[in-house]
């Protein structure tokens, strides 16, 4: 599939299969993601992920806040992206601060790693809402750690992609 299929068929995905996702595929999400651009090159990310059968129910439960993300449960592995200390080069360290293309560069590095487990057949939803603090604690993540993400992965149960609505070119960009 060419990237503007791939850009049309990646979707939040709400019903996982019953099926575990292969430790390969995994990895090979997190090279995809670790190819990213960054500010500098500095690559202010890492990631934890959990593929443990015995761990991944109690990462969904810390999504599952607030009565919401209960499909989630279904979910095979996560990842948790991390925002890592940034180190930019020295004439832009003197005028912006160390994070300054921090959030971006997580951006980046996230749909990256989502596109790539689309491209292997695997489904994806970014989580915005999830518990960091019992999260850090399950998973050892330090509490001064600052959370980029929590993505829920496993293969969909079906393969219907969703019409999607956006807003039209032109509500969103401008030519000059």
């Amino acid at each position: 599939m060419n990237f503007a299929e791939l850009c049309a068929r990646r979707q939040s995905c709400r019903n996982f299969a019953d099926k575990a996702v292969e430790h390969d595929k995994l990895v090979k999400c997190v090279e995809a993601a670790r190819m990213s651009p960054s500010g500098c090159n500095a690559q202010p990310w890492s990631f934890v992920v959990v593929e443990d059968p015995k761990i991944v129910p109690e990462v969904a439960k810390c999504a599952q806040q607030l009565g919401i993300n209960e499909y989630i449960a279904g979910a095979k592995a996560f990842f948790v992206v991390l925002e890592e200390h940034a180190v930019l080069m020295p004439g832009i360290r003197k005028i912006f601060d160390s994070q300054y293309f921090a959030k971006g560069d997580l951006g980046a590095a996230v749909v990256t790693l989502c596109y790539a487990a689309e491209e292997q057949g695997l489904g994806t939803c970014i989580l915005g809402v999830y518990d960091r603090e019992t999260l850090g604690k399950l998973l050892d993540i330090p509490q001064h750690k600052q959370y980029g993400g929590l993505i829920a992965v496993g293969y969909p149960a079906d393969d219907k992609v969703r019409n999607k609505v956006r807003k039209p070119l032109e509500e969103i960009a401008r030519f000059v």
